[in-house]
C-alpha cells in the first residue's frame, strides 16, 4: 500500500511538472487540467481510486502537497480544500498557541473581508489564482509561506481553515497571543508571560512580537521570537481585566501558582510564576502544617534574592482582590498550576543568577 501511495503521488507531481508552466495563460487551462487523466499514465487518474484509499493520500499529504494537489484539477481542488483535512495541520502547528482570542480576531478579519468586493471572482479566476499557488511552491517545498501573497489571497474560501492556516504561515494575519520572559528576557521580565500581537517569520521560523505601550512607553516590537517563549493566554479575558480567583482554598504550600502583576493601574496585568510558601510560623514540618487553614498565604518568588522586596508577597485567601501600591506594583488573580508541562515550561527561562 506504501508504494503504491507512493507512486501514485509520483505520477500527480510528474504531471503537474510537466503541464502547468506552458499553460499558465491558456484560457483552456481548466479543461485541460480536468480532463489530465485522458493524457497521461495511459488514462489512470488519482480520481480513479477507491474514495477510501484517495482520502488516505490527502490525509497524509503535508499542507505544501494539499496546495499542490489542489491544483492538478477542480475535483482535487475541493477535496484538497476541505477543512477536516486542515483541521489536523492547524492543530499540530498552531494548536498551542491560538486561543479563543485569536479565533474571535480572525472571525473579525473574515467578516471585513467578505464584505470586501474583491473577492467576488468567477470560478475560472479562482482556478487561475490557485494553480498560482501550485507553480509558487516549486512542488512539494516544505514550507507553504511563498504560495498565499497578496495576489493569491482573495481565491481562496475566505472563511476555511486552510485560509487561516495560510494566512498564519505567511506571515500576514497578527494575533493574540503571550510571550514568557519578554524584550529578548529584559531583566524586568524574568519569569513573566505578557499579551502580544504576532505575526510568524517563515524565513527564520520565528516571530515578530508587537507589545501594547504600557503608560507613557511607546509600542515595542521584539524580533526573532522562538516557538518555545509562545503560549495561547490560559485566560480568555483582557490582559486590563482582574482574574477571580475561585480556588484559593486548594492552596497549599509547595503548590506553583501564576499571580497577575502591574507595575500600575494604567499598565496591563501579566502573569508571574511562583510558588506558595509556608507562614512564618509555620516551622514547613509537613505533619503539623497547618498553613492550608489560614485566610493568609504567602507567595515565594525565588528567583530572587532573600531580602529582595520582590522576594515575597501575601494575600488574603477568603477575600481576595487587588493588593498592592505604586511602589511596589498590583498584585491580582491567582492560577494554581495543575499540569507538570506548565511547570517545566516556567523552568525553562529560569535566570541563570538571582535577581536582585
Amino acid at each position: 500500500m506504501t508504494l503504491s501511495i507512493f507512486s501514485i503521488l509520483a505520477s500527480v507531481k510528474s504531471t503537474i511538472i510537466y503541464s502547468t508552466v506552458p499553460s499558465l495563460n491558456n484560457m483552456a487551462l481548466t479543461s485541460k487540467l480536468d480532463h489530465f487523466e485522458d493524457e497521461s499514465c495511459g488514462g489512470m487518474s488519482v480520481l480513479d481510486l477507491p474514495e477510501l484509499v484517495l482520502e488516505c493520500i490527502l490525509e497524509k499529504l503535508p499542507p505544501s502537497g494539499l496546495c499542490s494537489m489542489a491544483g492538478v484539477c477542480s475535483s482535487l481542488r475541493e477535496r484538497c480544500m476541505s477543512d477536516h483535512l486542515w483541521e489536523k495541520h492547524m492543530k499540530q502547528k498552531w494548536g498551542r498557541i491560538i486561543g479563543p482570542a485569536a479565533y474571535r480576531q480572525w472571525q473579525c478579519h473574515m467578516a471585513v473581508r467578505k464584505d470586501s468586493p474583491n473577492l467576488k471572482q468567477s470560478k475560472q479566476k479562482l482556478w487561475m489564482k490557485l494553480f498560482s499557488i501550485v507553480q509558487s511552491l516549486s512542488l512539494f517545498r516544505p514550507k507553504v509561506e511563498d504560495s498565499y501573497n497578496q495576489k493569491s489571497s482573495s481565491s481562496l474560501q475566505v472563511d476555511s481553515i486552510m485560509s487561516w492556516y495560510l494566512a498564519l504561515d505567511s506571515g500576514r494575519f497578527w494575533f493574540p497571543a503571550q510571550v514568557y520572559n519578554r524584550e529578548n528576557g529584559h531583566v524586568g521580565f524574568m519569569l513573566s508571560c505578557y499579551d502580544a500581537e504576532l505575526s510568524y517569520d517563515p524565513q527564520t521560523d520565528s516571530f515578530q512580537a508587537r507589545y501594547p505601550p504600557h503608560g507613557r512607553r511607546v509600542i515595542s516590537i521584539e524580533h526573532g521570537v522562538p516557538w518555545e517563549r509562545l503560549r495561547a493566554p490560559p485566560i480568555d479575558a483582557s490582559p486590563h481585566d482582574l482574574h477571580i480567583s475561585d480556588r484559593l482554598n486548594e492552596l497549599h504550600p509547595g503548590d506553583h501558582i501564576e499571580i497577575q502583576w502591574r507595575r500600575n493601574k494604567e499598565f496591563p496585568y501579566g502573569w508571574w510564576y511562583g510558588v506558595v510558601d509556608h507562614l512564618e510560623s509555620c516551622d514547613a514540618n509537613e505533619n503539623f502544617c497547618c498553613c492550608h487553614n489560614s485566610d493568609t498565604v504567602v507567595l515565594e518568588f525565588n528567583q530572587y534574592t532573600p531580602g529582595s522586596r520582590w522576594r515575597k508577597t501575601t494575600i488574603n485567601r477568603k477575600d481576595h482582590r487587588e493588593e498592592g501600591n505604586e511602589a511596589d506594583g498590583f498584585y491580582g488573580g491567582i492560577r494554581k498550576l495543575k499540569s507538570e508541562e506548565e511547570i517545566s515550561t516556567w523552568k525553562l527561562f529560569w535566570p541563570v543568577e538571582a535577581l536582585e
